[in-house]
C-alpha cells in the first residue's frame, strides 16, 4: 500500500512546488491576512475624539472634564464656544462625543443639589457608541462617589462606604486586547483556506489536464489516492498553524498557555476535516473555479461569519444558530481558545472534540464513496 501512495505523494510535493499560486496561497497568504486582521481589525475603544462645551467655566467643571482625560479612552480635541459647532463636529465626524456642561453646574453640585450634563455621541457605529456610552457612564458614576464622599465627608466627618465594593479582575485576556480573541479565529479560517482550497483544487486540476482518469484505471484505490493527495497538505497546513503562532508571538506578544501536544492533537483532527471537505468539494466539481467558488460558500464563509470568529453567536438570531451547529469551524474555535487563552485541559471541550470527529470520520467516508463509485 505504501509503495503506491509514495509516487502520489512525490507528484503531489512536486506539483506544489510548481504551482506560484498555490505556493502564494499557502505560504505568503496567511502571514498576509494575519498582520492585516491583527491590525486592522480591532474592536478595542481607545484614544476617543471629544469636544466640551463648557458654559460653567468653573474649576469644578474643569475637573469634571480631567477625570474623563485621566483615563486613556478619551482625548480632548476641542473647546467649543457655541451650540452651533456641537453640529458642525458631529457631522464632519471629528469628535465621537461632545460633552455639554451647563451654566449651573458648579452651584448645583456645591449645594447638594442634582447637576445635570449632556453627553451626545456619534451612533453611526453602533457597536463603538454602545462602548463609548458605557465609557462615559461609568466615569460619571465614579465622579459622582467621589463627590458625595466628600461631602458626606464635610458634613460628618466620616467616610463614605459603599454597600458594594465592586472590583472586577478580567482573566484569561486582562489587558482586554481583542487581537488576543481574533487570532485563533484567523488560524481557522487561515488553515481553511490552506486545506480546503488547496485539495480541492489539486484533485479539479488532474481533472482538467486528464491525469485522473489514468489514476483511476492503475492499481490506486481511492483510500490510497485520498491518503496521497492529502499527507502533503497536512504537513504544510501543520506548519502554517505553528508560523502563525509563531508571527502571532514576536508582533503581539500572544502566547500558549495550555498543552503544545493538545494543541496539535486539536489542530490535527481540524484538518482532518477540512482535507476531507476539500476532497468532497473536489468530486463535486470539475473545473477549479467551480471547486475555488464552492469552496468558499460552505466553508470560507461559515468560518468567517458563523464559527463566532468576529461575530458572538449568542446574539444571532435562533434560526442562524442552529445553523452554526453544522460549522465544525465553531467547535474548533471553542476547543482554541479554551487551550490557547485559558490553558485549559480536553475536560471542558470534549463535546467539542466528539463532534469534530464525527463530522471528521462522516465527510471524509462520504469523499472514499464517491471516488469509489466514480471509478466503478
Amino acid at each position: 500500500m505504501f509503495k503506491r501512495i509514495k509516487p502520489i505523494i512525490k507528484k503531489e510535493i512536486r506539483q506544489i512546488s510548481r504551482d506560484r499560486r498555490t505556493l502564494g496561497v499557502l505560504i505568503f497568504q496567511p502571514v498576509f491576512l494575519l498582520v492585516m486582521f491583527g491590525y486592522a481589525l480591532n474592536f478595542d475603544v481607545r484614544h476617543i475624539a471629544i469636544a466640551v462645551y463648557d458654559q460653567d467655566k468653573t474649576k469644578v467643571s474643569r475637573d469634571f472634564v480631567n477625570s474623563f482625560l485621566h483615563s486613556e479612552y478619551f482625548d480632548l480635541k476641542y473647546y467649543l464656544k457655541g451650540e452651533k459647532e456641537i453640529s458642525e463636529l458631529l457631522d464632519e465626524r471629528k469628535v465621537w462625543v461632545v460633552m455639554v456642561i451647563p451654566k449651573d453646574f458648579s452651584r448645583k453640585l456645591l449645594s447638594g443639589q442634582e447637576a445635570k450634563i449632556q453627553i451626545l455621541i456619534d451612533g453611526s457605529n453602533a457597536s463603538q457608541a454602545t462602548t463609548v456610552a458605557a465609557y462615559t457612564s461609568g466615569l460619571v458614576q465614579s465622579y459622582s462617589i467621589k463627590i458625595l464622599s466628600e461631602m458626606f465627608m464635610r458634613k460628618r466627618g466620616m467616610t463614605l462606604s459603599l454597600p458594594v465594593d465592586f472590583r472586577p479582575r478580567v482573566w484569561y485576556n486582562p489587558e482586554l486586547k481583542s487581537v488576543k480573541f481574533l487570532i485563533p479565529g484567523l488560524m481557522a479560517f487561515i488553515l481553511t483556506i490552506s486545506a480546503v482550497i488547496s485539495t480541492s483544487l489539486s484533485v479539479v486540476r488532474e481533472k482538467e489536464r486528464g491525469t485522473m482518469e489514468q489514476i483511476m484505471v492503475s492499481p490506486v484505490k481511492p483510500i490510497e489516492l485520498i491518503i496521497g493527495k492529502t499527507i502533503p497538505y497536512v504537513f504544510i497546513s501543520l506548519a502554517t498553524a505553528y508560523m502563525i503562532l509563531l508571527i502571532s508571538y514576536l508582533l503581539f506578544d500572544f502566547e500558549v498557555k495550555g498543552s503544545q501536544f493538545l494543541l496539535f492533537f486539536v489542530i490535527l483532527l481540524y484538518l482532518f476535516i477540512a482535507l476531507g471537505a476539500g476532497l468532497f468539494i473536489s468530486t463535486v466539481s470539475n473545473t477549479q473555479q467551480v471547486a475555488f467558488q464552492l469552496s468558499t460558500i460552505f466553508t470560507m464563509l461559515p468560518t468567517f461569519l458563523l464559527s463566532g470568529f468576529v461575530f458572538p453567536i449568542r446574539n444571532m438570531p435562533f434560526a442562524i444558530q442552529l445553523v452554526t451547529m453544522i460549522v465544525p469551524a465553531r467547535y474548533f474555535l471553542v476547543a482554541l481558545r479554551s487551550i490557547i487563552l485559558k490553558g485549559m485541559g480536553i475536560g471542558a471541550f470534549w463535546h467539542q472534540v466528539i463532534f469534530m470527529i464525527v463530522f471528521g470520520i462522516s465527510i471524509n467516508a462520504l469523499s472514499w464513496v464517491r471516488m469509489r463509485n466514480k471509478r466503478l
